[in-house]
């Protein structure tokens, strides 16, 4: 009989542990949200991100919560802070203020967006005296400081582009705009980042396209995330997770297999930065990581306060 293992290696087994990685947070609503979030923060920081983010809500409605939170992580840690910044319901002054704002509190990276309306379901405008859009933004941030910026993609399409082909004119519109790379949003197939990935080659896209990772925490909030953005949900994700509801830890074994999985197959082709949208929930992230042979370098870890 022979001993030669028909499978091969192990999935995991080759990761060189040459991937660079950074992380997503949303501003604390909370004292308990907020010792819930730096708990995250202090369990990730070892990994040595590249820089995390911190999201801003709709229509401005965490402005102060965001900026508190960015400044806070640009004052007491080695990481660098990454500050969401949108064009809804404010003027360019009132934008390039907080940009500003943010510069001086020692903020060097925006991730620039067009914003989504403050009211589900309505249709987005333009503010009186605003800018237009995320390639109008871009434009905007260059004129100020020179700032690190990021934006998004959407391998699915936006949902408010006519087309696949708009989608990603509007891309290119931001990167020439002075963006330096796109964060993608979340999507469950690798297949998915592929064919978007030779899409934008072949616009002349030649910026930085990194992957953005959503583990689910929990898969009804997934598909309401997902119809909202217009992602998909394969059937088959809904199979895995079906009676899982009242078993948190299988159902986080589960999502922590299929997120690793992805991420694995994207490195496969050739990925090699992954960005995580963490819920604020650190283990997940630090999971997958891990299975990516990232792990925790010395002096990566928090500053003291």
């Amino acid at each position: 009989m022979s001993n030669v293992d028909p499978f091969g290696a192990p999935l995991f087994a080759d990761v060189a542990g040459d991937v660079e990685v950074s992380f997503e947070f949303f501003p604390p609503k909370s004292e308990k949200m907020e010792e819930t979030l730096w708990d995250s923060i202090e369990t990730l920081s070892p990994l040595d991100p590249r820089f995390v983010s911190v999201t801003y809500g709709a229509g401005g409605t965490t402005r102060e919560r965001t900026h508190n939170t960015v400044a806070r992580i640009a004052r007491e840690t080695r990481i660098p802070a990454a500050a969401h910044l949108t064009c809804v319901e404010a003027t360019k002054d009132e934008i390039d203020q907080v940009a500003r704002d943010y510069w001086d509190a020692g903020v060097r990276h925006i991730v620039a967006l067009r914003g989504d309306p403050p009211r589900a379901g309505d249709k987005y405008a333009t503010h009186p005296g605003g800018y237009e859009n995320a390639a109008d933004l871009v434009a905007g941030l260059r004129k100020l400081h020179p700032f690190e910026i990021s934006v998004a993609a959407y391998p699915e399409c936006h949902p408010d582009s006519p087309n696949a082909t708009a989608d990603i004119d509007n891309l290119k519109a931001k990167i020439d705009a002075g963006a330096n790379r796109a964060i993608t949003q979340f999507f469950f197939e690798p297949e998915t980042f592929f064919r978007f990935r030779d899409d934008v080659a072949k616009a002349g896209i030649d910026a930085e396209i990194v992957p953005g990772i959503m583990p689910v925490m929990s898969f009804a909030s997934v598909q309401r995330m997902s119809a909202m953005c217009g992602t998909a949900v394969p059937a088959w994700m809904g199979r895995l997770f079906e009676g899982l509801d009242e078993r948190p830890a299988a159902r986080q074994l589960v999502a922590a297999t299929l997120a690793a999985e992805l991420a694995r197959k994207l490195y496969a082709g050739g990925v090699r930065q992954f960005h995580f949208y963490t819920l604020n929930r650190a283990e997940l992230s630090y999971a997958i990581c891990h299975l990516l042979g990232v792990r925790p370098k010395v002096g990566a870890a928090l500053a003291a306060a």
